[in-house]
């Protein structure tokens, strides 16, 4: 099993860079918010969408609120080989499209109670990646395809202690899924297309969100949201398809796992009514990556014994995310948005990963909300993200990476 141990390590040192970054957090918990860069998110009550973000603003409407949401993301993430090893043509670790795109949809419910209590419920992600490499890329070994799928439901309850205060707290259950393949590339003495890791695994986690909010007066809105960290452990099916020449598996089957936790997120958020028709809106956000200190993969051998095959301390630091963006109503109907994000990245230089090598990003975006009735409103909302390029080196491979993306997304409104 050393062999087999070996390779599995390997892979997972590049997993936990590149799933567990800032690239793997999500901000796309709805589609009004794109518009502004997702300034002012703990703060402004647009729709049922603040379950996510703020549960307290729920106590602002006098109605039920529907809202539903997808946003489409367009990733640019390429590599450009500067180095390889000897015997392996750097050119054939150019990819120019490493990240698929994918759609991220959002559903939410919001009702008043009472005068004084109101319920929402929502169906959104904080967390979620994919990349995929061709099946014989070169460095096969640190780069295959990486999934991870999370959904989160979500049932708050709001309450106004006053006129101008409220506070909101909500349960998450968290349904998280991952997948994990590496394949042989070159250097082996197989084929390079061969799966030397196969890790399948997923659980339920659990987390709470405590929200506050507090009107200054007409015009000046505060608000809070904090989101507790969740421990995930993907359990599942680990198989390769080395052969058992070379203390491989030959596609059996064992039980595998992989430990983590999915960090604390808190935003601070401030909205102004600075005239009739324009509002300016900002955001602090902060993600304590600072509790993923090490990543550990666990194998059960026939024999029912169990190895850890990976142990490797981190050194991600938290994040943070800053956004500040404004709103226009240019007519009775149409209300434009614009902002701008700086979103920092956790990861060090020395383990930026081939998989999605994270880099701190811009955002500039823009969007709007076009009312078609007095129940019905829509929103669109488009964000061009840039990200810096890197130059980095990884088990005697060395790359240039650029990520850049695009987000489109669409919400529809609906109160009763």
């Amino acid at each position: 099993m050393k062999f087999s141990k070996t390779l599995i390590a390997a892979s997972l040192a590049f997993v936990s860079a590149d799933s567990f970054a800032a690239a793997f957090q999500l901000s796309e918990q709805n589609a009004s918010g794109l518009g502004r860069a997702y300034a002012g998110e703990a703060s402004i009550a647009d729709d049922a969408s603040v379950v996510a973000r703020n549960p307290a603003l729920m106590t602002l409407f006098k109605d039920k609120q529907l809202s539903v949401a997808a946003i489409g993301v367009i990733p640019d993430v390429s590599l450009e080989g500067e180095g390889a090893p000897t015997g392996i043509d750097q050119s054939s670790l150019d990819d120019d499209s490493i990240a698929p795109s994918a759609v991220v949809p959002a559903a939410y419910f919001t009702m008043p109670y009472n005068d004084k209590v109101s319920l929402g419920f929502g169906a959104f992600s904080n967390f979620g990646l994919s990349t995929d490499f061709d099946d014989d890329y070169s460095a096969g070994q640190i780069a295959g395809k990486t999934e991870i799928f999370t959904v989160n439901l979500n049932a708050s309850v709001a309450y106004k202690v006053t006129e101008k205060f409220s506070y909101g707290i909500g349960l998450n259950v968290i349904y998280a899924d991952a997948t994990i393949v590496r394949h042989a590339g070159s250097g082996l003495p197989f084929a390079s297309s061969t799966e030397v890791v196969n890790l399948e695994g997923d659980d339920t986690g659990y987390a709470l969100n405590v929200g506050l909010m507090y009107q200054l007066d007409d015009n000046s809105r505060f608000g809070f949201n904090y989101r507790t960290e969740t421990d995930i452990t993907f359990e599942g099916d680990y198989s390769n398809q080395i052969p058992t020449a070379f203390g491989g598996l030959n596609g059996t089957e064992l039980p595998g796992s992989v430990e983590i936790t999915l960090p604390a997120i808190a935003e601070f958020s401030g909205s102004h009514q600075l005239d009739e028709k324009l509002g300016l809106h900002y955001s602090i956000l902060w993600t304590g990556w600072s509790s993923f200190d090490s990543l550990e993969a666990q194998v059960t051998a026939p024999t029912g014994d169990k190895f850890s095959a990976f142990n490797k301390d981190e050194s991600f630091s938290d994040s943070y995310r800053f956004a500040v963006g404004s709103d226009y109503q240019y007519n009775e109907d149409l209300l434009l948005r614009a902002g701008v994000a700086f979103d920092q990245s956790p990861v060090s230089q020395d383990h930026l990963s081939i998989s999605i090598p994270d880099t701190d990003r811009f955002w500039f975006s823009f969007g709007g909300n076009y009312t078609i009735d007095q129940s019905s409103n829509v929103d669109l909302g488009v964000s061009i993200i840039r990200g810096k390029t890197q130059n980095f080196e990884e088990d005697g491979f060395e790359f240039e990476s650029e990520g850049n993306a695009v987000l489109i997304g669409a919400q529809y409104n609906y109160k009763f």
